[in-house]
């Protein structure tokens, strides 16, 4: 089995997920309310939802009648950690390269007036 992160990059490799995941994040939807505005089946929805759900992107809850889909947006803290670490890293070598690039002297600027050859 990957681990959360795979797990989570993967389930969000999927626009219709992405979709899902932006539309859950203004409020629980139940499948039928998150099938609507797709051309598919709510079947095809659910297996969508149960990707999200094996990563611990969303959880289902029993409300009398209704399932509501519920966002898990902890999760997005673990996406967040992987990401601002590397980001860091970037940041970093971008500051020892203008660093280097300060010291490197200016090029003599080329002769004025001669002849093109």
């Amino acid at each position: 089995m990957a681990d959360p992160l795979s797990r989570v990059f993967s389930a969000l490799a999927d626009p219709t997920r992405r979709d899902m995941v932006a539309r859950l994040a203004v409020g629980d939807a139940t499948v039928g309310e998150l099938a609507a505005p797709y051309e598919v089946t709510v079947q095809a929805v659910s297996k969508h939802l149960r990707v999200l759900e094996d990563a611990g992107l969303v959880s289902r809850s029993r409300e009398a009648q209704r399932r509501p889909v519920h966002l898990e947006a902890e999760v997005f803290d673990l996406m967040t950690a992987w990401i601002e670490r590397y980001r860091r890293q970037a940041e970093e070598r971008y500051r020892r390269l203008d660093d280097v690039l300060r010291s490197v002297p200016d090029d003599d600027p080329p002769p004025q007036g001669g002849n093109p050859s």
